[in-house]
């Protein structure tokens, strides 16, 4: 790779006052990271045609294309023609072109070699990469040409574009991304007697020449480069369309943060708070709910003039008379007074970790001087020996740890009850505060840590995987993440792959997924692979969850939590109904799963069943099985039993159509006389089955309203419970292919 030259080619751009490149100069660029281009000349108008030689093109036509350094689709304006390969054709072209755009900065035209080609699906591909704040550079592929986009919508999304970080991509692991994308199959691969287009060797090639590119010269010179379509002519793998864009010097990384003092946040021994009102306010509610928690009351200074105690706490007019330097300061005062604290908690060495509280930071119109003040008194106390605080938030709804044996949210607990009983070990970490209370309080489970860290102002998502990654006692990082800091992204994802690589279980929900911007009006790779999918690509290669609904990171959250200590040992399913048209739902959405063939000795249980309850005419033996609603709680129990346990199942669907009059599915009111909480009912009879079974199974409660007790007593039971087989079956589905890899 000649970075000599395509450093020149930037800077002259710049000197020039693009940001962009003429087609021409990206020509250049590709011939100098050794990428095959074809036969092409740059004229500055007709009267140089004189100097063209000709011969130099093979067929009968040639194209022309105007150089217009604002006109990147050149064919969407008439910038594009294909006109025989003669001086005198060339020439009226030329001048028409220049006539039609008299009124832009045409820079000269560019004569390209017509190259044939098979255009039909699969014929054109997409090759580029691109510079992401979240994750520094990509490289991906997929369908090209003029149908790129439309094609990318229409395909299953993760089959739509490969997408890879250049970072240790070798050839193996180039071939197994171009696997991902269906469209580069097709070039690649045989398909249906007809030869692969093309040697996949070709086009690894090529991905690890701009993984390369990527690596060493982006983002500095090459933010973005792009072919569309790339080509397969016979033998040569070519580029008929290529848009480059300059990069920028990135600004200098801040310095590190002191991850190590996330333990004096997770587990403070001492917290002070500010801006606690003798009315209830967010820092009176943060009070409350550390001494309702049990924090000793010892340990805890408020910042308050005029007050020597409020409830039992120690008063101190001012940050300076704090005693010591506290682990834990929560700051719950209007973003304003921020810098001037913060001077001051520096200045006087006073915490060692920070809760930031208030909002607006960074997402409110005028509040970029705050933010700029905070972070560089923040800086000053990085460069000290001390190293400065860590902060949390700003916007932050606060945290609550199990450990450190405090909640600091300013959420009364009244509003925020129903956690079962015991730690789960969960870490939460949520971008939006109302967020994690929203779906904590639906969930019913009690997380480790549950972090709200807002704006990210200073401790990052990347923070928070990489420090709590080698706790062991973590098996859950569940994250809702709506942004990352710059290259924060690729620092979650590496933190990602070593907790999946120990068996546990990251599940990623990404808001925010709009377009990657202006840019993705000019260029097919932002527009394809925009930040969103990006995300989910490189998230999933990790081995991330990553879940598509705030419903599915519940159900994956709940799923993941009561099934963690499961052992997974394949993907033989053994299903059981009391309904037909569920049978049938299980058999048509198994996704990744197969059903399991039964043993004898099951099969015979199973027989014996129907026969006791007079349905063995009715239904044959086979899985799913179905029992029909004539079955009984007892019975059916059994029949769950017989199917669980079986030596060839893997993992186990019990599906219960609550409506049957033959089960006590019902809580106990004056119209009937079932009762769900009895112990003979077929819910408890379940949740008794639970401590036996070894395999993970779930249940599906599919009915209304009225049978949300008894999928409650399953779920306390700890059975992860459904309300309908397919999506029970999806997610299921994707949770054991995580864990069996």
């Amino acid at each position: 790779m000649d970075h000599d030259r395509i450093a020149a080619i930037v800077e002259a751009a710049r000197a020039d006052g693009r940001d962009v490149l003429l087609e021409s100069e990206g020509l250049q660029v590709l011939a100098a990271i050794g990428v095959a281009t074809p036969e092409h000349a740059v004229l500055a108008d007709a009267d140089a045609l004189h100097s063209l030689d000709l011969a130099v093109f093979s067929g009968e036509r040639v194209v022309l294309k105007v150089l217009v350094p604002e006109i990147l689709h050149k064919s969407d304006v008439g910038g594009i023609r294909v006109v025989p390969r003669d001086r005198e054709a060339l020439g009226a072209a030329i001048r028409d072109m220049r006539e039609r755009f008299q009124h832009v900065d045409v820079r000269g035209f560019l004569v390209v070699e017509h190259v044939a080609y098979d255009p039909s699906l699969g014929g054109e591909l997409l090759l580029g990469v691109r510079w992401t704040d979240d994750f520094g550079p990509v490289v991906a592929c997929g369908a090209g040409g003029t149908q790129a986009e439309f094609l990318a919508d229409a395909l299953e999304a993760g089959s739509e574009i490969a997408i890879a970080t250049p970072h240790g991509l070798d050839a193996g692991s180039a071939r197994q991304l171009l696997q991902n994308s269906a469209v580069t199959r097709l070039v690649t691969g045989e398909f249906r007697g007809r030869p692969a287009r093309l040697e996949p060797s070709r086009l690894d090639d090529l991905i690890m020449k701009f993984a390369k590119l990527a690596r060493e010269l982006s983002p500095r010179y090459i933010a973005e480069l792009e072919i569309n379509p790339l080509v397969v002519a016979g033998e040569r793998l070519l580029p008929l369309d290529v848009l480059v864009r300059c990069g920028r010097d990135m600004e200098a990384p801040a310095t590190a943060r002191p991850l190590h003092k996330l333990k004096n946040l997770l587990e403070p021994n001492s917290i002070g708070i500010i801006g606690v009102s003798e009315r209830m306010n967010p820092g009176r509610l943060i009070l409350d709910n550390l001494i309702r928690g049990g924090f000793d009351r010892g340990r805890i200074h408020l910042v308050k003039p005029g007050s020597e105690t409020i409830d039992g706490c120690s008063c101190h007019p001012d940050l300076e008379s704090l005693p010591g330097r506290l682990d834990l300061l929560i700051l719950a005062v209007a973003a304003a007074q921020l810098p001037d604290l913060l001077a001051t908690i520096v200045e006087h060495e006073k915490a060692e970790s920070i809760i930031l509280i208030p909002g607006g930071l960074e997402e409110k119109r005028g509040s970029e001087e705050v933010v700029a003040r905070a972070g560089a008194i923040l800086e000053r106390a990085r460069n000290s020996e001390w190293g400065g605080p860590v902060i949390n938030g700003g916007n932050s709804m606060g945290i609550r740890s199990r450990p450190g044996g405090y909640d600091a949210t300013f959420i009364p607990d009244y509003k925020f009850r129903g956690a079962s009983a015991g730690t789960h070990p969960i870490a939460f970490i949520s971008q939006s505060g109302a967020f994690y209370v929203a779906k904590g309080g639906k969930l019913g489970l009690d997380p480790k840590y549950a972090i709200s860290i807002g704006n990210q102002t200073d401790l990052t998502i990347g923070d928070y995987l990489t420090y709590l990654k080698d706790d062991d006692e973590l098996e859950i990082f569940a994250v809702y993440a709506e942004g990352f800091k710059s290259l924060d992204g690729l620092r979650f994802i590496e933190a990602a792959r070593q907790i999946t690589a120990r068996g546990k279980t990251v599940i990623l929900y990404r808001a925010g997924r709009t377009s990657a911007g202006a840019a993705a009006s000019a260029s097919h790779t932002a527009a394809i692979a925009g930040d969103y999918v990006v995300n989910r690509e490189l998230a999933g290669q990790a081995g991330v969850l990553v879940c598509e609904t705030t419903a599915d990171f519940e159900d994956m959250v709940k799923l993941s939590a009561l099934l963690g200590g499961a052992r997974v040992v394949g993907r033989r399913l053994g299903a059981i109904s009391n309904a037909g048209f569920e049978c049938v739902s299980i058999s048509d959405h198994l996704g990744d799963l197969e059903l399991a063939e039964f043993t004898e000795q099951t099969r015979s249980g199973l027989l014996a069943l129907l026969k006791d309850c007079r349905v063995d005419g009715v239904v044959d033996i086979r899985n799913p099985v179905d029992l029909t609603p004539i079955m009984p709680d007892a019975p059916f129990v059994e029949g769950c039993r017989l199917v669980l346990e079986d030596e060839n199942v893997d993992l186990g669907l019990v599906g219960c159509v609550p409506l049957t009059a033959a089960l006590q599915t019902l809580a106990p009111a004056a119209t009937h006389g079932e009762d769900v909480y009895a112990e003979e009912s077929v819910a408890r009879r379940l949740a008794r089955l639970k401590d036996r079974v070894q395999v993970p199974w779930v249940a599906v409660v599919d009915g209304g309203p009225l049978f949300d007790p008894m999928a409650r007593i399953l779920e306390g039971a700890g059975i992860p419970t459904f309300r309908t087989a397919d999506r029970a079956l999806r997610l299921f589905s994707r949770f054991l292919s995580a864990k069996l890899g």
